[in-house]
């Protein structure tokens, strides 16, 4: 992926992550359009962000995602980058069947709007000369946070739908790329004031580096992810699931 001269459609970019890599991606000299489903919030980011598009969507919605798909390709044809960052997290105690809800509504977002997105637009985006998806799936999908099980397998999910399609879609113009966030200081779990957590704008600006040096990379890793992402394969899975564990 070239990191300029692109049009990205980031849907979930209206916080976070998300909205620090449109404006990133912005600055770098692409055309973004961000997605998201409260109307309010996007009028407010398009006014403190001028050049930034806008484009209410619930990626919860099939219906809605087909036609916000629709919507994008006409007005904006020279779209050749899908960012689908769209996500949930929230704690589930399988001790009783209350967690289901949770369950259910982290599967819908994070697992099932990711797919129905691609679905939506990878006929569009092979007709494109260079063309990208980038997924985000998780440093958790390695190795599991014991208090968040359904997230987890979401996004461990994520990373092994994302390995099929680059190969499915390596007789096209379609790049796939893995975006694997540590935990970074968001509002996602509230842990925008945890030290534990990855400062924001370090996680941003070593992710753009990385996008920029290496342009056919499968994955994009941070350092601070490689203690998760490398735990089985360096055998310390054990050890830093019981780290994890320490949470619960």
């Amino acid at each position: 992926m070239n990191i300029s001269g692109n049009t990205i459609f980031i849907p979930g970019g209206t916080s976070g992550l998300g909205l620090g890599l449109a404006l990133r991606l912005q600055a770098a000299g692409n055309t973004v359009i961000i997605a998201g489903r409260r109307t309010e919030l996007l009028e407010s980011i398009s006014t403190d962000h001028p050049g930034i598009q806008t484009i209410e969507l619930d990626t919860t919605d099939p219906a809605a995602v087909t036609a916000v798909a629709a919507e994008v390709q006409t007005r904006w044809p020279a779209t050749n980058v899908l960012l689908a960052m769209a996500g949930i997290m929230q704690v589930e105690d399988v001790h009783n069947a209350g967690f289901l809800a949770t369950a259910e509504a982290t599967v819908e977002t994070n697992l099932l709007g990711p797919i129905r997105l691609i679905a939506a637009f990878t006929e569009f985006l092979a007709r494109q000369d260079n063309a990208t998806i980038i997924t985000v799936s998780s440093g958790l999908a390695s190795v599991p946070l014991p208090v968040t099980p359904t997230y987890n397998a979401t996004k461990a999910a994520i990373h092994s739908f994302s390995e099929a399609i680059r190969v499915q879609l390596a007789d096209t113009s379609v790049q796939v790329i893995e975006l694997v966030p540590p935990a970074v200081q968001t509002t996602l779990m509230g842990q925008q004031e945890d030290p534990s957590a990855m400062p924001l704008e370090e996680f941003l600006s070593e992710a753009m580096e990385l996008l920029e040096t290496q342009p056919d990379a499968h994955e994009i890793l941070v350092e601070r992810v490689k203690f998760l992402r490398n735990a089985e394969k360096e055998g310390r899975y054990d050890q830093v699931l019981s780290l994890l564990s320490g949470h619960h």
